[in-house]
């Protein structure tokens, strides 16, 4: 049985915008809709698939306005701990760091992704105390956050700094010898919120990620 643990924000958690535009709270994907649960059932029997997806997630960042910690890099040890031994870590983590109070730029949010996949790469949560395998996917870019002026005052220039951070990420990825994705080639967010994923683009992305996922560990 291979695990692979997809270590994300809330589109790995699966938030529905659709769902969340006419509720008084967030609103979920169902399981199968997530790309996690496309992934899994693409990849089949042999394989676990982890969703460790959180509302809010940043790469290093402690946000100051949120009741929980929202820094990947303070849960990522004990995440790694309590699922190994893991085959694999899909990390995709950034979108949240282009908020306007971090104050960071593309290239800086790509290095501290990069701290995450090297606290991964030495770690001993794979198989036989050894590191896991990575696969670090750029996030999807911000799209039109018109329909959420709330949102929006947050994330100030954020479309155009996303629109950078492909090309960063994959500088992180090959310095560091790790394999790539580039999800804005893949999805587009949600018209609803410019933000995140319908049930459309969950598909494209867990089908797109299960293509590299059986290369990676075939």
């Amino acid at each position: 049985m291979k695990t692979v643990l997809c270590f994300g924000d809330s589109n790995t958690w699966g938030y529905d915008p659709v769902g969340t535009a006419t509720s008084p709270f967030q609103v979920r994907h169902a399981p199968n809709v997530r790309w996690t649960g496309v992934l899994a059932a693409d990849l089949g029997t042999g394989f676990r698939v982890v969703e460790e997806g959180q509302n809010g997630r940043t790469t290093t960042h402690e946000d100051p306005t949120a009741w929980a910690s929202r820094n990947g890099r303070t849960y990522l040890p004990a995440c790694l701990e309590s699922h190994k031994p893991i085959d694999l870590v899909i990390l995709m983590l950034g979108t949240n760091d282009l908020k306007s109070m971090f104050g960071v730029a593309p290239g800086e949010i790509a290095t501290c992704a990069g701290i995450l996949v090297k606290m991964i790469l030495h770690s001993d949560a794979g198989p036989g105390a050894k590191a896991p395998k990575v696969l670090l996917a750029c996030p999807p870019a911000i799209g039109d956050l018109s329909n959420v002026p709330e949102i929006a005052a947050k994330l100030v220039g954020a479309r155009d700094k996303s629109l950078k951070l492909p090309a960063y990420y994959h500088a992180i990825a090959k310095q560091l010898g790790v394999e790539y994705i580039n999800t804005q080639e893949i999805v587009v967010p949600s018209p609803v919120d410019g933000i995140h994923l319908d049930g459309r683009e969950h598909l494209a992305l867990g089908r797109a990620m299960a293509v590299q996922v059986k290369r990676m560990l075939a």
